[in-house]
């Protein structure tokens, strides 16, 4: 057993599930940097290969962030040429957001290394094990959607961290798994 495995608390699920997503993304981040993508970058794009043509609204809230850090984030992936903001003639009010061809190419160069860190991550776990946790994550992700604690707050006294930041919290996020 390594030093950091003594540490664990074994009735603290929440610490095990925060340091293996710190983890999980670190190892993506490193990945992505090597094709000069940024993790945050990485969280619209996804999104974006699945729903394009979303408002700037939806894609804040598909991704769990403010619109001010959905806006920067656009505006920076503009820049590289990853995506298109676009305004339809009947309604000036929301900005739309599609991928460019350079956006859309980019999924076959990055989704491969997001499964590869899935694999370092369950090297020695075994298959039937990687379901049920799957399955024992989302039902988690579920129970705690409808956690009447949290629907009783008010959103803006909750903290809503960014995705980008590779925080585990925002109750928007549960909508789409990983």
């Amino acid at each position: 057993m390594k030093p950091w495995q003594k540490a664990i608390p074994k009735d603290r699920l929440a610490h095990i599930v925060k340091d293996a997503t710190r983890g999980l993304v670190r190892a993506l981040t490193v990945r992505l940097a090597e094709h000069g993508v940024s993790f945050g970058h990485w969280t619209f794009l996804r999104i974006l290969w699945e729903h394009d043509g979303l408002t700037q609204r939806e894609l804040s809230e598909q991704a769990g962030v403010m619109e001010p850090t959905t806006f920067s984030a656009i505006r920076s992936m503009e820049e590289l040429g990853y995506v298109a903001r676009r305004q339809m003639p009947d309604n000036k009010k929301n900005v739309y957001v599609y991928l460019t061809p350079h956006g859309r190419a980019l999924k076959e160069k990055l989704v491969p290394l997001a499964e590869e860190v899935n694999r370092v991550a369950t090297r020695g776990v075994a298959p039937e094990d990687v379901v049920a946790v799957r399955r024992a994550l989302v039902l988690m992700l579920q129970n705690l959607s409808e956690d009447p604690a949290v629907s009783r707050s008010s959103p803006r006294k909750l903290s809503r961290p960014s995705r980008t930041s590779g925080s585990s919290r925002g109750s928007s996020r549960y909508r789409r798994p990983a």
